[in-house]
Formats: C-alpha cells, structure tokens, sequence
C-alpha cells in the first residue's frame, strides 16, 4: 500500500508539475519585458487588421519608412475590455482607417511596438496603453497624476 501512495504522489508532484509550467507560458508580461523605453516611435498609416483579443489587442498597420518602404507593423495596446471603456472600437479600427500611433519599439527591433497613444485623422486621440506595466511614465496616463 505504502508503494501506491508514492507511485500516487510522484504522479501527482508531475501533474501539478506540469500544470504550473503551462500556465507560467499563459502569463502575462509587463512591458519592460518585451518593449524598449528608449526606443520611442510614432507610426503613421493605414490599419490593416485588428486583433481584439486577451490579454492584448493588436492593431497591425502599414507604416511607410523615411526611406519610403512600406512595413507591416504590429502595435499592442491594453486589454479589449480597457480599449472599449476608453473608447477605442473595432468599429474605430477599421482597415484602412489611417492613424498615428505614438508607442515604444519592441526590444528585439523586430516591426512590433506597445503603443500609447492612438491619434485619429480628426485629431482625436485614446490613450491605448496600459498602467502599472512598467512603461515609462510620461504624464500621460490618468492614472499617474
């Protein structure tokens, strides 16, 4: 009996094991973790495709270099519940709708940013950040004053 109640535990530890290096893949980062507080961008052009999922949103979009080529670029904002209460939409986010988003360049330099700040063409702008993740804090934020 003694050697079931040790086969048993040893499948339990593995389970719980496996289970707590799952869900550490599943977290959550903060932004010093992926994006650079000394590479700040403003990317300019034309939404591509939304992504309004959790724990970030994702707007893709067409950026247009100094050089005049055309980039793809990734830009996360806060959660989709925290976009819609600041009022950011889908609806807002159509492709082709052009923006300007004021934001951070990812660490790795690939065409991936945390974005800011959204500016509209009716010069209307939403903070699309989100707080206490690290970002730098520029006064920005509600939150920080």
């Amino acid at each position: 009996m003694t050697v079931i109640t040790i086969k048993r535990a040893a499948a339990i530890a593995g389970l719980l094991g496996l289970l707590f290096n799952s869900t550490q893949s599943w977290s959550h980062h903060a932004f010093g973790a992926e994006f650079d507080p000394n590479r700040p961008l403003i990317l300019r052009g034309p939404v591509t495709k939304v992504e309004w999922v959790n724990p970030h949103a994702w707007i893709h979009m067409e950026h247009t270099n100094e050089a005049g080529e055309k980039e793809q670029w990734m830009v996360e904002g806060g959660t989709p519940n925290t976009l819609l209460r600041r009022g950011l939409s889908r609806r807002s986010l159509m492709p082709g709708s052009v923006i300007i988003v004021d934001g951070y360049q990812s660490k790795d330099r690939s065409n991936r940013a945390n974005g800011r700040d959204v500016t509209f063409e009716d010069g209307s702008k939403i903070f699309m950040g989100s707080s206490g993740t690290g970002a730098p804090k520029d006064g920005r934020d509600a939150s920080e004053r």
